[in-house]
């Protein structure tokens, strides 16, 4: 069922309560700006997909959008068959994920894409989804290099607006979080890129 709400207060009071398979939200919104409403649903759900649908087009606003956790970022004015292709195609692969329930394991460490959940030594770990999908990725290809342009191009699309270092400040916040393993190592190879070694 599709609903409308005509104020962020009510979209988000409407979300606490129900479920919604996919979000689309406007930037410039009454009461709450699009960037605070994508904020609080990202803390209350890190699996439901978002897209945002605004006329606010410089590269800050977009860059903004997807690290706030967005799947798509769309600038109006915009043709009507192109939106339903790119809501498609988000929903798509949430459903695949769900579906496939893709697990990965190592010593103390299980990523379940579908569950959208890492447990590690035990403990469930909260990532943001970006820093989960990057996480799946990597280790769904042990010990193979990746430059951060083909990173930037699996985890984050062709068209996101940001740069590279977005990979950085990633890994980073992943290391924070999960130190390794006897067996496993998100390691930095220098000059090139990342990889998830596996000894």
């Amino acid at each position: 069922m599709k609903k409308v709400f005509r104020t962020s207060k009510k979209y988000f009071e409407a979300f606490r309560k129900e479920k919604f398979d996919l979000c689309l939200l406007d930037v410039m919104m009454p009461e709450m700006d699009g960037f605070t409403l994508g904020k609080k649903i990202r803390e209350l759900d890190v699996t439901v997909p978002f897209v945002y649908i605004t006329a606010k087009s410089m590269k800050d606003d977009m860059k903004l959008g997807y690290e706030i956790g967005a799947d798509d970022y769309i600038v109006k004015p915009f043709d009507p068959k192109e939106l339903l292709a790119r809501v498609k195609a988000v929903s798509r692969r949430y459903t695949v994920d769900n579906q496939s329930k893709d697990i990965i394991k190592y010593e103390d460490l299980t990523i379940d894409i579908g569950a959208y959940e890492v447990i590690y030594k035990g403990n469930i770990v909260r990532l943001a989804p970006k820093e989960l999908e990057l996480f799946h990725f990597m280790a769904s290809n042990p010990n193979k290099v990746f430059t951060r342009e083909q990173l930037m191009f699996e985890v984050w699309g062709y068209d996101y607006p940001g740069d590279s270092r977005t990979v950085d400040v990633h890994v980073k916040r992943l290391r924070e979080k999960i130190k390794g393993g006897k067996e496993w190592e998100l390691q930095t190879v220098w000059g090139v890129g990342y990889k998830f070694e596996v000894r």
